[in-house]
């Protein structure tokens, strides 16, 4: 025989008390770094009317945003702000709610007239993995494979031609390729002259040409291949393309190692000296670019054409590059992942809102380290080069990032 509560309020108060400790628990408190944001802004503007945007950029839910928002108004109002629009403000307010790989990034932009703007940042931890919800990342990365052979890859040019047509750097060699029956047919094979021997840790990268067909990078050397298929290569101590067609820049490279001395040409904005690095991906902003640089040191740099700052660690591997697409700010950064070149490497896609880097898509794998990868000189796409640790051969991949909502 079942039992039935008498008809009384107190099982019901003890449901929605259990109901509502179970939410408080599970429930993020933002109060804190709400309010030290909200004192720093009223520092900066002073009592009065203001108008305030609040922009999301980060995994934080929905009802997390709402939750910021609502609170950082009330706060503000407490010390004296008065929300206007933008016409009637005497100082304007942007918030950006960002993140990076260690917690939240928040970031308040303060503009009163002509002067400088303020601004304020306050960053807090993320709660308890256990009970925060984050949102599914919106870009995926198709990884379509173009080649693969025994000997290393250095890097592939893919030209978008009618029929289809590649170009493979290896150490010893510059191959073409057509798509032609359904399979990629040699069209013309070159060996690589060089007067001096390769460093035990060779790399190379083709940039395509509107004026040639291809030029090849390898140290203290450059090949140039003409429309008519010949080939001359130099020795040459003239500084590498890093960007693409969009986004310029030149480095030098070390011939005897496998970095780039730091050196630039023309430079980032002032400064034509950064860190050593490996790889670089820029990331361009309404007035200048940002850059990333995979360090020597192990750490990601970002140069602004006046600093040269090292991020906190990231777990981020040495090979970076940035592509150009429609979905979400524009340009993404790819980023492998920290291997040793023992196991198989990840590479994700990354967008930075404002210093931090924030994942926006989930990791692609690959069957081995890898050893290359470059932006295409068109700048739409990135190709990727592994070592498949099963069958020891290199497996040239390409990368394109779509829209996924």
């Amino acid at each position: 025989m079942s039992r039935r509560f008498p008809r009384c309020t107190r099982p019901l108060h003890i449901f929605v008390a259990l109901i509502l400790c179970c939410v408080l628990a599970g429930a993020a408190d933002w109060g804190g770094p709400v309010q030290q944001l909200a004192q720093r802004i009223a520092s900066s503007t002073g009592p009065g009317a203001v108008s305030l945007e609040i922009v999301n950029q980060s995994s934080l839910s929905k009802a997390d945003v709402e939750t910021v928002s609502a609170e950082l108004r009330n706060r503000l109002t407490s010390l004296g702000l008065r929300f206007v629009s933008s016409e009637q403000a005497a100082a304007v307010v942007q918030v950006t709610l960002s993140e990076n790989l260690q917690g939240y990034v928040w970031v308040a932009k303060s503009q009163q007239g002509s002067a400088a703007p303020a601004i304020a940042i306050v960053s807090t931890p993320r709660p308890d993995a256990g009970v925060v919800v984050h949102e599914p990342a919106v870009l995926l990365i198709r990884k379509i494979q173009l080649w693969s052979q025994a000997e290393r890859i250095l890097d592939v040019g893919v030209i978008d031609s009618s029929p289809p047509q590649i170009v493979v750097l290896d150490p010893g060699k510059i191959a073409l390729y057509s798509f032609q029956n359904n399979r990629w047919e040699q069209q013309k094979s070159y060996p690589i002259s060089h007067a001096h021997p390769w460093p035990r840790d060779v790399r190379g990268r083709v940039v395509l040409r509107k004026d040639r067909l291809f030029d090849a990078y390898l140290p203290a050397t450059v090949c140039s291949a003409t429309a008519s298929l010949e080939l001359v290569c130099k020795d040459s101590d003239d500084p590498w393309p890093v960007g693409s067609d969009l986004i310029g820049l030149n480095a030098f490279f070390s011939p005897n190692r496998n970095f780039f001395t730091g050196a630039l040409s023309p430079g980032i904005g002032k400064q034509t000296t950064v860190s050593g690095f490996y790889s670089a991906a820029p990331v361009p902003r309404e007035k200048y670019v940002l850059w990333l640089l995979g360090g020597v040191d192990g750490q990601v740099h970002e140069a602004d054409g006046f600093n040269d700052q090292a991020l906190p660690r990231l777990g981020w591997g040495s090979d970076l590059a940035s592509v150009k697409t429609n979905c979400g700010s524009g340009t993404q950064v790819l980023a492998t992942s920290n291997g040793d070149g023992s196991v198989a490497d990840t590479i994700r896609a990354f967008e930075v809102p404002d210093r931090d880097p924030v994942p926006v898509s989930q990791s692609v794998e690959f069957s081995g380290p890898v050893t290359s990868l470059w932006t295409e000189t068109s700048g739409s796409g990135a190709v990727v080069v592994s070592r498949n640790l099963q069958t020891g051969k290199y497996e040239a991949f390409r990368l394109a990032i779509t829209c996924s909502q």
